[in-house]
């Protein structure tokens, strides 16, 4: 018989598949349509009767990728008003104290979905963890700083899922006062906000940033210009009412405008220090610090205290950025004339590239140029956030995804790890490539089920003199202080 649970909002019917119940697209709040477009989120409508739970629900509004990245991740996209929803897997619904891991998905706070089949949780209920992964909104009705709309209606969302988590996992065998909260890019972004948030006090035990930084936030002025440049893309005033009067589906193509404006601009500091610093050209929203939800950039709040009680668990692949320049060709574009040029477009000391090319003989400089974007956006920022949350007594682990894909010229490229850490590898095959190793997603997925389980995902802590990083790949092992040259260049000139 298919399981029926009691929420706060009704119940729902799941269905088990496997020894694994699974209840889908149950709403936590409601749809963000007409005006609610850019209102802070509110509690989804109580139902009456058995609502059924056994299908993917919708997705926010968005533009699917561009071929080269469609070809590696698929075009999931199932569009529709009511996406504000999670997805739970659990192992036994009628079961207590289970640990929890609550999933933000990535995707550049533009795309992405709680229904893709890279994140089916069953393999983390089949381990004995409850699994929830949830939806939130994407884009200018998520991430638009507009004047009189509530700032950061996105994270907003996210907060409103684990606010639903405490109240309803129970219900689904799970301890809300064991909750891992992790993401992966934007997700990681989010997570890392989160835990500097005040308004996340107390929703969740851990943490686990994938791929993402804790300074990846645009200041209001900033972020006030990218909303300016929509606007004037639809011919409208960058007003509330204007902008939740306009057609979903032309907001978004004046959204797609104004991020391939600033990937293609000349002088992208036109639109603003921090948008141009945390995005390098590839993301145009972000949070905004707004003195509420995100009362300064997170890494300064994790400096000064905030979050020290929460475990962490943070870390990156080893070639995050060949994902953004080798499908695209733009790795192959880029010559020994141009390395320098692009280097400095993103603030970065065109020197550094000399230390880079030291260690790595026969390198082009399109693989030099993914390697030092790789550091300055990704793999630099986790040592950072390791670094303060550890100074204020947080618990720390670090790890780097080390495996190639078989794909050629993508390396351990960003999102690569996702269907190792849910053991997902059947059907992951297009970013992959063939014959992915199964024990490497065993191994990583065991750590993650361990780390949510008792915060100890299986190796050393951080230790700011030694740097202990977990590096998986095929065999793992642990490293202490992975290419310090080249990260200690960066620091050295400045970048």
């Amino acid at each position: 018989m298919d399981p029926v649970v009691s929420l706060t909002g009704g119940r729902v019917r799941g269905r088990v598949t496997g020894g694994v119940s699974a209840f889908l697209g149950i709403p936590y709040a409601a749809a963000p349509v007409g005006p609610a477009r850019f209102e802070a989120p509110r509690p989804a409508r109580p139902w009456d009767g058995v609502r059924e739970a056994t299908a993917l629900g919708a997705m926010a509004t968005q533009a699917l990728y561009a071929p080269p990245i469609a070809a590696l991740l698929g075009t999931t996209n199932l569009p529709g008003d009511d996406h504000l929803h999670v997805n739970v897997w659990t192992p036994d619904p009628a079961g207590s104290g289970l640990p929890v891991m609550v999933w933000i998905h990535g995707g550049a706070f533009t795309r992405g979905g709680n229904a893709l089949a890279v994140y089916d949780g069953s393999a983390f209920a089949r381990d004995g963890v409850v699994l929830v992964s949830v939806n939130y909104r994407l884009g200018v009705p998520g991430f638009a700083a507009l004047e009189g709309a509530p700032s950061n209606r996105g994270l907003r969302d996210q907060l409103l899922a684990l606010a639903w988590v405490q109240e309803n996992v129970a219900a689904f065998g799970g301890d809300p006062g064991n909750v891992t909260v992790f993401g992966e890019s934007a997700g990681g972004m989010s997570v890392a906000t989160l835990l500097a948030s005040p308004a996340a006090e107390g929703l969740f035990r851990r943490a686990v940033v994938q791929s993402g930084t804790a300074t990846a936030v645009a200041d209001e002025d900033d972020a006030r210009l990218v909303t300016k440049a929509v606007a004037a893309q639809l011919g409208v005033p960058a007003t509330v009412e204007a902008l939740g009067a306009a057609d979903p589906e032309q907001l978004l193509e004046a959204q797609n405008a104004v991020a391939l404006a600033l990937a293609q601009a000349p002088d992208p500091a036109r639109w603003g220090a921090s948008v141009i610093r945390n995005g390098l050209g590839v993301m145009s929203l972000f949070p905004t610090v707004d003195g509420d939800v995100v009362p300064d950039v997170p890494l300064a709040r994790i400096a000064a205290g905030a979050g020290s009680g929460v475990e962490l668990l943070t870390g990156t692949t080893r070639d995050e950025f060949r994902f953004f320049l080798v499908p695209t060709g733009i790795a192959a574009m880029v010559n020994d004339v141009a390395l320098p040029v692009v280097l400095a477009r993103y603030g970065i000391d065109p020197s550094v590239a000399q230390v880079y090319a030291a260690s790595r003989p026969g390198a082009s400089a399109g693989d030099l140029l993914a390697a030092i974007l790789t550091d300055k956006a990704f793999r630099r920022e986790t040592v950072r956030l390791a670094d303060a949350h550890t100074a204020v007594g947080g618990r720390t682990h670090v790890y780097e995804f080390d495996w190639a894909s078989g794909v050629p010229g993508l390396g351990a490229c960003h999102a690569l790890e996702l269907p190792f850490v849910f053991d997902t590898l059947a059907g992951a095959e297009p970013l992959t490539g063939p014959n992915p190793p199964h024990q490497l997603a065993d191994e990583m997925h065991a750590a993650w089920v361990a780390f949510a389980s008792s915060g100890d995902p299986g190796w050393a802590a951080w230790d700011p003199d030694k740097r202990p990083v977990q590096v998986f790949g095929m065999p793992s092992s642990l490293q202490l202080d992975p290419r310090v040259e080249d990260l200690a260049a960066l620091d050295n000139a400045g970048s």
